[in-house]
């Protein structure tokens, strides 16, 4: 954890008192000292006066705990295989070590509390009980939190985690604005302790249309890092009423929608997400729409050279970016291009 986020967790979460209650036979194990995932835990664990009420810590069947709607994470990508880490540690302390965080809920008749940072936990346990071990509990503290804490509660723990990706945040940080900070972007970013032009980017790449999204191979492989220019271009398409290239980039985003449908289906690796983004940021160029003499390809089958015009001004090639090329490759098919032409007696003309 930054040190930034450490210090957002000393000024969110202060120390208050336990109400400790174990509705069974089994004893609560205190978390353990030391481990860095351990330490944000406990850190949860103490929420500032004013936020919490009452804290209890309880010993539950995960059928009675639902998760909370504010929870970032994507809950179809909880799996066996994605948890497995997670399911082997609880296997081999025995049970679950560190308390999730939740609370009460009323005017539900199917559940009594809901998750409010644990849903990876809640998930495991469940999935364990149904595979061997029916007496696996689910260790979790109760707290009295609103909504705008339990966001930000939800939030700063799923910082630290590399499997809840960028556009999953984002996502939740749009629903938040309206929900909490009534869409004032300087508020939020103060309440999370968050640079408001970094929040103003996660925003954006929130605001990406659904067909862009089912572009991807996954949700997960959106990252602001790499799309934030892509949804600046679809937000500057759409503001300007510019309908003839945003219809091109949403054909052309359906188009690969559909490659992506077909590439899994034949169970093939999906299309990443660079030549994803190339392609819808390409696809409304003038000269991409134009008919193309010539593409030559490297041997990952990525196209790496194209040749988009020849005449007696001379030869217009654009050369890929992410076609993973060296030097010496462009160099050879470049050489390649120039005979092909020479052929079909398009070659340079002096």
């Amino acid at each position: 954890m930054s040190k930034k986020q450490a210090d957002y967790l000393t000024s969110l979460l202060g120390d208050v008192g336990q109400d400790i209650a174990t509705p069974t036979s089994q004893p609560v194990t205190p978390p353990k000292a030391g481990m860095t995932l351990l330490a944000r835990e406990s850190a949860l664990a103490r929420v500032a006066t004013g936020e919490v009420k009452q804290v209890t810590q309880l010993l539950l069947d995960p059928n009675r705990v639902r998760i909370w709607h504010g929870n970032p994470r994507h809950q179809a990508s909880l799996t066996e295989e994605t948890c497995r880490d997670l399911i082997d540690a609880i296997l081999a302390e025995g049970g679950q070590k560190v308390p999730a965080v939740i609370r009460r809920i009323n005017n539900d008749p199917d559940y009594e509390y809901e998750v409010i940072a644990g849903s990876r936990r809640h998930w495991v346990i469940s999935w364990l009980r149904a595979n061997n071990y029916p007496d696996m509990m689910f260790l979790a503290q109760v707290y009295s939190l609103d909504d705008e804490a339990a966001f930000r509660i939800s939030d700063i723990e799923n910082r630290a985690r590399k499997d809840v990706s960028d556009f999953e945040r984002a996502r939740t940080y749009l629903h938040a604005l309206e929900l909490h900070y009534n869409g004032k972007q300087s508020r939020m970013a103060e309440r999370l302790r968050l640079s408001k032009g970094w929040l103003s980017k996660m925003l954006s790449v929130a605001s990406l249309p659904d067909w862009v999204v089912d572009a991807f191979a996954s949700p997960a492989e959106i990252q602001m890092k790499s799309c934030y220019t892509l949804a600046q271009k679809i937000q500057s398409l759409t503001h300007t009423n510019d309908n003839d290239r945003l219809a091109k980039v949403k054909n052309e985003a359906i188009k690969i929608s559909l490659e992506q449908m077909n590439r899994k289906t034949a169970q093939k690796a999906g299309i990443t997400a660079v030549d994803v983004i190339r392609r819808l940021m390409n696809s409304d160029c003038l000269e991409n729409n134009a008919e193309t003499l010539l593409k030559l390809e490297v041997s990952s089958g990525r196209t790496a050279i194209s040749v988009l015009s020849s005449n007696r001004n001379g030869v217009s090639v654009r050369l890929h970016a992410g076609s993973g090329a060296t030097l010496k490759e462009l160099s050879e098919l470049l050489q390649k291009a120039l005979q092909e032409l020479e052929k079909q007696g398009k070659g340079l003309r002096t």
